[in-house]
């Protein structure tokens, strides 16, 4: 019995993916639900499970493929005659590359499969032990050309002397097509300079206030939510104050209409391996400091392992970018559309401070407002940023809604 294993439902508008990898290749025994391949859309990533248990008899679209919604990735054989395509399989493949068996063996309580074009790789180079930056601990073709790259000079000293050889060009360059996240971030940041009248104003804020409160009740904050005091929920609440009296940067244009939205549903954006995404925290307005901990932790979590859902990335009404975990002290961001408005964090730095007519050191942080200047002012951003920086300032107005 054969049983046809299909492109699930890929989300909200999204009609087609790219076949990213196959963790398994014909002739594999698979179980029911264990991972057969990944699937690459414009804004996540697809596991595609086994629906039975048996052998995987036929792999109809192959890594780098574009599919449709319901079309055919693969046939699965059930019955006892289903291991026959894997006895085949290991008579035509080639010695060289049977030796992945053993390194999986060492490796135990391992229940994560490699990419194959990793595996082939390691086989080749009779690689055993390379560290893994894929989902899950996934070794990737990458981590092992950067494992052979950064043994290479330590062998370099036992091979035998050889004449100086002249590299081409295309000998050092390598080509990789984009991911189709890749090509949509591209896209989307483009499409937003090219649509939105797009402006940035800057100011400073002392972070004093907010890191000493932060420190006197971090202990009993985790004791009480279970979920540490960061600096995001208290920037998420000064943007939910100041666009309450600022609403047209919470708002956007519909063709000749400016929609001003009446909530605030957050978008955090996150840094992974893939690329940039912008998990969204629904009704922050409405959400206590424990809450948007809790929903930043969830939706990071996520964004990390690949597995945020299409609609948990739609429907923001306003962006924060922190780029100060990666060291940036200043930057311009980029509108995330269709919204009007997104707040760069950036990294917190001791800098003598002018503080009633005395120089003292003080921490201090950039902040940023990109923003449409089609419905929002001049007047209008400056005055958003001013009211972020005095609630950071005194975090005592947040609770005094002042």
């Amino acid at each position: 019995m054969s049983t046809e294993v299909r492109v699930p439902t890929l989300g909200e508008s999204v009609t087609e993916a790219t076949v990213a990898t196959w963790f398994k290749q014909p002739g594999d025994a698979v179980a029911v639900d264990e991972m057969l391949c990944e699937l690459e859309t414009d804004k996540v990533t697809v596991e595609v499970p086994s629906p039975v248990a048996g052998t995987l008899s036929e792999i109809v679209a192959n890594e780098g493929d574009t599919v449709g919604v319901d079309a055919l990735l693969a046939q699965i054989s059930e019955g006892d005659a289903a291991p026959a395509p894997k006895a085949e399989k290991r008579e035509e493949a080639p010695k060289a590359e049977e030796q992945p068996a053993p390194a999986a063996t060492d490796e135990g309580d391992k229940d994560v499969e490699d990419a194959p074009s990793a595996k082939k790789l390691m086989a080749e180079n009779n690689l055993t032990d390379v560290k893994g930056t894929g989902k899950d601990g996934r070794v990737m073709k990458e981590d092992v050309l950067n494992a052979l790259s950064s043994s290479a000079p330590a062998s370099a000293p036992t091979s035998a002397p050889r004449a100086p050889v002249a590299a081409s060009q295309a000998d050092r360059e390598e080509r990789v097509k984009m991911t189709r996240l890749r090509q949509t971030i591209a896209k989307r940041l483009k499409d937003s300079q090219n649509t939105a009248a797009m402006l940035t104003t800057y100011n400073e804020v002392d972070m004093t206030e907010v890191m000493a409160l932060r420190n006197e009740y971090k202990d009993l904050f985790l004791k009480k939510h279970g979920v540490k005091l960061g600096f995001m929920s208290f920037f998420t609440k000064a943007c939910v104050h100041a666009l309450n009296e600022v609403p047209e940067v919470n708002a956007e244009i519909d063709g000749t209409d400016v929609v001003y939205k009446n909530y605030v549903n957050m978008g955090i954006a996150a840094g992974t391996p893939t690329g940039l995404v912008v998990p969204v925290i629904n009704d922050a307005d409405q959400m206590s400091f424990a809450a948007i901990e809790k929903a930043i932790a969830e939706m990071g979590a996520k964004a990390r392992d690949g597995k945020l859902s299409m609609a948990e990335m739609q429907g923001g009404t306003f962006t924060i970018s922190n780029g100060g975990v990666y060291g940036s002290l200043m930057s311009s961001p980029i509108l995330n559309p269709p919204q009007s408005g997104i707040l760069g964090m950036h990294k917190i730095q001791d800098r003598p401070m002018a503080i009633n007519g005395e120089v003292v050191i003080r921490p201090m942080m950039y902040l940023a407002l990109s923003y449409d200047h089609r419905i929002v002012d001049g007047k209008g951003a400056v005055t958003f940023l001013v009211r972020v920086k005095e609630a950071l300032e005194d975090p005592r107005r947040l609770l005094m809604d002042l």
